[in-house]
């Protein structure tokens, strides 16, 4: 199996995932951006799991290695949206024409593929709306990322009608656990109280955003992968719908802290205000359901890891705050 952003946040967890629940010889495909995490692969057996640094956009390298491979799962990105607003050009790069250069060699290959997606391609709900997204709801993104993610999964679309490719796509709600880095919302807030700073929250923190333990994300995508109805769409989600502000107040009600000591900040430009994922097609038609149900329980679990883990996230957190602090947030 070749796991592109397989030393990424999602993409680790997805390997060590397949490490535990398969006997799948892995081959990584990773460009080792910033905000990849090569630590998370190193304690994997060396004779089930390959790291190859390289670009997915660069046609030699993603032609070298996929003839060799019997499925292709898509997970590299570039995924953060407040970077996606300085500069797109990379989200261009990486998330369009690097998905139609593994689609061309998979279709050459006759390998079996599967494309890791977002929820933020529907755009926003409003807050009080009472829907969720479907594989039925239309496109609707908002940001320089979410309009590189839309226009990755309409390449895989066209590539199974047109060339017969056999792939399958899942679009997820946000993910949270190990090995996130400090600039993403969650480990943020827990890496500024660990720090003994208060966590910021922009706006007015009741954007709404629907949460998944990034181990629920790698097991709905192995059970999509093996019983999976090419050509179909697949919504992944475990029901963890709170406001940002509630998610804040609960992370420092778990470190001890008053679920008031936090600074409300000026809101990000073009913020989605809610998520909300329907995931009934996954769990009807292929049995998959989320271990992590309840969220405290993962944040608390979450928690414990950046506790234990400090080493890892510490050098990354100066620059991460001096990035935002510049922007003031």
């Amino acid at each position: 199996m070749l796991v592109t952003g397989g030393a990424g946040f999602i993409g680790a967890n997805f390997v060590r995932h397949l490490v535990e629940h398969t006997e799948a010889r892995v081959t990584v495909l990773d460009k080792l951006t910033y905000a990849a995490s090569p630590e998370a692969l190193t304690d994997l057996p060396a004779d089930r799991v390959a790291l190859v640094t390289g670009d997915i956009a660069d046609v030699a390298t993603v032609e070298s290695l996929v003839p060799a491979h019997d499925a292709v799962v898509h997970l590299a990105a570039e995924s953060h949206n407040d970077n996606s607003l300085d500069d797109p050009e990379p989200f261009i790069r990486t998330n369009v024409v690097g998905t139609y250069v593994l689609l061309e060699a998979v279709r050459k290959a006759g390998a079996r593929f599967h494309h890791v997606s977002t929820d933020e391609v529907y755009g926003d709900l409003a807050l009080d709306d009472p829907k969720r997204f479907t594989e039925d709801t239309p496109y609707r993104p908002s940001s320089p990322y979410s309009a590189a993610k839309a226009g990755s999964d309409h390449l895989v679309r066209a590539w199974v009608r047109s060339f017969g490719v056999r792939a399958t796509i899942s679009n997820c709600s946000n993910n949270y656990g190990p090995w996130q880095h400090v600039e993403k919302f969650i480990p943020r807030q827990i890496t500024e109280v660990l720090e003994g700073r208060r966590p910021r929250v922009y706006g007015d923190g009741r954007q709404v955003r629907d949460w998944i333990h990034v181990e629920d994300h790698s097991s709905a995508l192995l059970t999509i992968l093996e019983r999976g109805r090419i050509g179909e769409t697949y919504l992944v989600g475990a029901d963890g719908e709170r406001t940002n502000l509630e998610v804040v107040r609960t992370l420092l009600r778990l470190l001890g802290r008053p679920e008031d000591d936090l600074e409300m900040v000026a809101d990000r430009a073009g913020h989605d205000q809610r998520y909300a994922i329907e995931s009934g097609k996954l769990r009807l038609e292929l049995g998959w359901r989320p271990r992590y149900d309840d969220l405290d329980a993962g944040l608390a679990q979450t928690i414990e890891w950046y506790r234990t883990h400090r080493g890892w996230w510490g050098p990354h957190k100066a620059a991460t705050e001096a990035t935002y602090a510049a922007k003031g947030m």
